[in-house]
């Protein structure tokens, strides 16, 4: 994600694969790009972002929640450094970070339902990022 195109929205993401032959996106749990809160409840949502991304002849692949799957659980020698992969209002409280992180990849295993995905991508915690970098 950046603030230029194509890497700004998702309609832009989703033109630049199109147009580099790519038949999928793996869509990434952003604010940005998708409302979990909504895609979580309304299948009616759901259809209309597939039908945004299939103009430019792509479709969903799966949804990705690296950033807030890292979040669920967090090394202390990395909390200061992971905060700010967190929504700004838990960002230096890591109980209420971990319980959003938590909310966030539930969310999107229910939007992912609601968009007919089988798969979701996500990384399952950085406990072990100490022992390896």
């Amino acid at each position: 994600m950046g603030d230029q195109p194509p890497f700004d929205t998702l309609d832009h993401l989703a033109q630049w694969a199109g147009g580099l032959g790519y038949k999928g996106i793996q869509i990434p749990c952003d604010p940005r790009l998708i409302d979990l809160n909504v895609a979580a409840v309304s299948r009616d949502y759901c259809d209309d972002l597939r039908g945004r991304v299939a103009q430019f002849g792509v479709e969903p692949t799966e949804l990705s929640t690296h950033l807030q799957g890292q979040l669920v659980a967090v090394h202390p020698a990395y909390d200061s450094l992971f905060d700010g992969f967190a929504a700004p209002e838990v960002r230096g409280n890591p109980a209420a970070r971990q319980a959003w992180a938590v909310d966030q990849v539930k969310l999107a295993a229910k939007a992912s339902a609601n968009l007919g995905l089988s798969a979701h991508a996500t990384f399952s915690g950085a406990l072990a990022w100490p022992y390896d970098y």
